[in-house]
């Protein structure tokens, strides 16, 4: 009695710990849809990139060494390590800087917000965790397709002169990345969690630095303006360095379709800042949009209620 009295908080600090955590994570990322698109009308989305992830994985690997590990030297590790680099942050925080070119944060923020429903759909494609998907997860896969589309807006459909649908697309295929790097990351789950940070954002570097020399020469650019660079740095070690820790225990300890339920609070916090410091409002759209979206993510996430809940044992 004594045991399981003792247990029962220590499972619920956990747990709470965790859910903290989340909401960390998501007020983290959601700022970076505003910082992004502070800095990228000067410092373009290739360039952007490269150097947000090649600060982040020198911190990273200097803090790995300043803890005691060493990166593994395996080369199948190291090739696992190149598509988590590539599917949590070479390519969506590429596709994320090149569609806020052309769309406000905010709405960058509402189309990010989709990663959970991906990671049911895949589970239902692939036959994993079959068994646990109920007909209230597929309704809120349902509503928060929903929400993109009325986010994206009728206009998406017939602005086909324009790069607003293109953009709006990129966002959508950045969430996917996010839908399969969790998935993806589970095989490091005997790794510590600064450890996988590292090695994947070491090589997310190393596919960035030199699509950004080819693309976009930076050496031939002008220097940006000092905000422009502060909103880099603190992608670079806020955003990316800090936040991947967070991502990597939080996968271990609720893994993909926990992980990726905090986009929708990562939305909000994207929206609400995006209004407050870029002076960007809401339409109608976006706001019905956010709601199917909330709604969808929270049908998919959030267990019902015990159908015995409150009922004595017996």
């Amino acid at each position: 009695m004594s045991t399981q009295a003792q247990q029962a908080p220590s499972g619920q600090t956990s747990l709470t710990f965790e859910i903290g955590l989340l909401l960390l994570l998501a007020l983290i990322w959601g700022s970076s849809f505003t910082l992004i698109k502070v800095a990228i009308p000067t410092i373009p989305p290739f360039t952007m990139v490269a150097v947000r992830v090649t600060i982040a994985a020198i911190l990273l690997v200097l803090i790995a060494a300043a803890q005691g590990h060493a990166l593994p030297r395996q080369g199948s590790v190291w090739a696992a390590f190149l598509v988590q680099g590539l599917l949590q942050s070479a390519a969506p925080f590429t596709l994320i800087s090149w569609g806020e070119i052309h769309i406000a944060s905010g709405l960058a923020g509402v189309l990010n917000a989709t990663p959970p429903m991906f990671v049911l759909v895949i589970a239902l494609m692939s036959g994993r965790t079959r068994q646990a998907v109920s007909g209230r997860k597929i309704v809120g896969v349902g509503l928060g397709l929903a929400g993109v589309t009325v986010t994206m807006g009728i206009d998406a459909l017939s602005g086909i002169g324009t790069a607003a649908p293109l953009a709006q697309m990129a966002v959508l295929g950045a969430s996917f990345c996010y839908a399969l790097a969790p998935i993806w990351g589970q095989r490091f789950s005997n790794l510590p969690a600064i450890v996988t940070a590292a090695g994947a954002m070491s090589c997310a570097a190393i596919l960035m630095l030199p699509a950004a020399a080819v693309l976009e020469r930076p050496w031939m650019l002008a220097l940006p303006p000092a905000h422009a660079i502060a909103a880099v740095i603190v992608l670079a070690v806020i955003c990316t360095a800090f936040a991947m820790v967070i991502y990597f225990c939080l996968i271990h300890t609720l893994g993909p379709l926990g992980t990726t339920s905090g986009s929708y609070l990562r939305a909000g916090f994207a929206v609400a800042l995006g209004t407050a410091w870029l002076g960007e409002r809401f339409t109608w759209s976006i706001v019905a949009g956010m709601a199917l979206i909330f709604a969808g993510v929270v049908a998919v996430t959030v267990p019902p209620p015990a159908r015995n809940a409150g009922k004595p044992a017996g």
